[in-house]
């Protein structure tokens, strides 16, 4: 058993008969009352986030988890196939665990959690930025903008991403994956 004093970004934890995993916290303590934690969880089950406030002091119940390194294999549907890049193990995951579907590009490496007691792959995390090819794209076209135009782009896992004006097809841009934004040419 932990307390909220244990409370950190991407810490899985038995919450209402379900495994959460803890996206943002806010440790609070106003002038008056006691001090608590006000928390986003996000269930990894369902994938449905819930704002919570805990109590300074309260008892969480934390889940052990191990991270391993996987790489994406291929998608088909809604599963996406990984590979454990030390044991070549195989696993299929769902759509709805992954945070940013349509920006994995075969190849890619990801963060998988995995429940110690169950062995049952809990999250995925994935790696801050993702370098994609621009497929297509409208020409942009200079003139009556003021600061910061951006135009629709496809990129090639399909994903669309507003890209500002100066952006062709066959660019290769970062994408933050957190975001689904644009940050930068490479």
């Amino acid at each position: 058993m932990a307390s909220t004093a244990d409370i950190r970004n991407g810490l899985c934890i038995k919450f209402n008969h379900d495994i959460y995993k803890i996206i943002e916290f806010l440790h609070v303590k106003p002038g008056k009352g006691p001090a608590f934690v006000r928390t986003k969880l996000k269930s990894l089950t369902n994938g449905k986030v819930l704002d919570n406030t805990f109590s300074a002091g309260h008892k969480i119940d934390v889940v052990r988890v191990e991270t391993h390194t996987f790489q994406f294999l291929y998608s088909e549907g809604n599963d996406f196939h990984f590979m454990n890049t030390e044991t070549y193990e195989q696993i299929t995951l769902n759509r709805d665990v992954l945070d940013a579907p349509d920006l994995l590009k075969e190849g890619t490496n990801v963060m998988v959690q995995i429940n110690t007691e169950t062995d049952m792959p809990l999250s995925v995390d994935m790696p801050a930025s993702i370098i994609l090819e621009v497929t297509y794209t409208e020409p942009g076209v200079k003139g009556n903008t003021a600061t910061n135009a951006t135009k629709p782009a496809k990129v090639e896992t399909g994903a669309a991403v507003n890209v500002p004006l100066f952006i062709n097809e066959g660019d290769k841009i970062k994408i933050d994956t957190a975001t689904g934004k644009y940050m930068e040419r490479v």
